[in-house]
């Protein structure tokens, strides 16, 4: 299976979607224990939330689980929160702090991983960035993920619905930033921005707005779309329909804000 799938469209917006893979070689699979062959890290859905919600946007999406490697974390595996719990580059446990493997990779079968998912992504990913940029003299890249809203192990309490990220502001001009944070309010949901989820590798990394690059992560609590955060994790149509129309309407006003933002 390819380790990533790309649909290109023609307007300023890219899609990250690098959590949303289920794909699991059978040597990795088989290396699992039964607590890690549930895949309950997976940002469950989220492709078919977004499917659809605005025309001629681009989608990156890996295919393979973040088990095999998170396409999310830096290459060199360093804190994205420093002093807080967290999974790494290539997961030892999940997010609940326990062990997913029988047998942990090593450092060479993480190194094989690297070039044979992690850089596949991030080269596709890169790529289309460029190609949005040539075309509109800016790139708006918004990063989608989504978390079970209650994690001990990773943060106190219930998480708000949207989790908006721009590494403290860095990552995108502030109007991105204030018309993602405006239309979350107004849907009358719980939101943060730049709280526990301040925008991963991804955000980071692409995130160079002086360069006409902005980057913008936006985590959802899976209670917002699913019908329990838990197996079999079920899409739920109800649920699902109302979020959109906001996650609509927060992509269509970025989309309409690009044309500002060029350098």
């Amino acid at each position: 299976m390819n380790p990533v799938e790309v649909v290109r469209g023609e307007g300023p917006l890219v899609l990250g979607l690098p959590h949303t893979g289920t794909w699991l070689p059978e040597a990795i699979r088989a290396k699992l224990n039964a607590r890690g062959r549930i895949l309950a890290d997976t940002d469950w859905h989220i492709e078919r939330l977004y499917d659809g919600l605005l025309p001629n946007v681009t989608t990156v999406r890996a295919t393979f689980h973040r088990y095999v490697i998170d396409a999310n974390r830096g290459p060199d595996d360093a804190s994205l929160y420093p002093g807080q719990n967290t999974t790494g580059l290539v997961p030892v446990t999940d997010f609940d702090g326990e062990p997913i493997w029988i047998e942990e990779p090593d450092a060479a079968e993480i190194a094989r991983r690297k070039a044979e998912f992690h850089a596949p992504y991030h080269a596709a990913l890169a790529a289309e960035i460029d190609r949005v940029k040539a075309t509109h003299g800016v790139a708006i890249l918004y990063d989608c993920h989504s978390i079970r809203s209650h994690i001990p192990f990773l943060f106190e309490g219930i998480l708000r619905d949207f989790n908006i990220g721009t590494n403290s502001g860095a990552s995108c001009d502030p109007r991105i930033e204030a018309a993602t944070f405006d239309l979350c309010a107004a849907s009358g949901r719980t939101h943060v921005l730049n709280g526990r989820f301040k925008g991963g590798w991804t955000t980071r990394h692409y995130g160079q707005p002086k360069d006409g690059v902005h980057a913008i992560q936006m985590e959802l609590a899976q209670s917002t779309h699913l019908a329990a955060e838990a197996p079999p994790f079920a899409y739920d149509e109800q649920k699902a329909a109302a979020l959109r129309l906001t996650l609509g309407a927060i992509l269509a006003k970025l989309a309409a804000l690009a044309p500002e933002l060029k350098a």
